[in-house]
């Protein structure tokens, strides 16, 4: 018998995999989180398959979204950035994303951990909607709003309101799986 799966992931093994193992499991470990971070702001303005199809070329080119690492790209890692074909070559969000782990770095220090500061934005507990269709998920709200204006203010780029929000169901710190998708109580 086949899954019951949300309705915008169906069609594409790629996807699929994805929302069925990854999207909207809760995470907690800042390395990971990274790398959804920096996905999510590449993907701003595109589609999420097209970043998905490039995660591995990312995963290459940016050390294995290594943030101590990234924080130190001088302006040559940056321009060969530029040049990789396998990655979204976008000047200011490849610059945006060492300056986010810079940001990233000093939100660790502040509060032990990056984990510790986003899931205190929801009381380190998982807000489980009531999706019925996917269509009707929210792309913003109040919440990612406020979040989003904390990343900014702490130095952040490319985290406008629907970018923190895509970014809070990735990680899990919002259930929007429809609610007749096999992923909704298992998540």
């Amino acid at each position: 018998m086949e899954k019951h799966r949300c309705g915008w992931c169906k069609g594409d093994a790629l996807y699929e995999a994805y929302h069925d193992e990854e999207w909207g499991s809760p995470v907690k470990d800042d390395a990971v989180l990274f790398e959804f971070l920096v996905l999510e702001t590449f993907q701003a303005g595109l589609s999420w398959i097209t970043i998905l199809r490039k995660r591995e070329n990312f995963r290459k080119a940016f050390d294995n979204f290594d943030y101590k690492k990234i924080v130190a790209y001088e302006e040559d890692k940056i321009q060969d950035l530029l040049q990789d074909a396998g990655i979204i070559r976008n000047k200011l969000k490849v610059r945006a994303t060492v300056s986010n782990a810079s940001a990233f770095l000093k939100i660790q220090d502040e509060y032990g951990s990056f984990s510790n500061y986003i899931w205190s934005f929801v009381d380190h507990t998982q807000i489980k909607n009531s999706v019925e269709n996917y269509k009707t998920a929210p792309a913003t709200t109040p919440l990612s709003d406020t979040f989003s204006k904390d990343l900014k203010k702490r130095g952040f780029k490319f985290v406008g309101s629907t970018v923190v929000y895509a970014f809070m169901q990735a990680v899990g710190m919002v259930n929007d799986h429809e609610m007749s998708c096999f992923r909704f109580n298992e998540v």
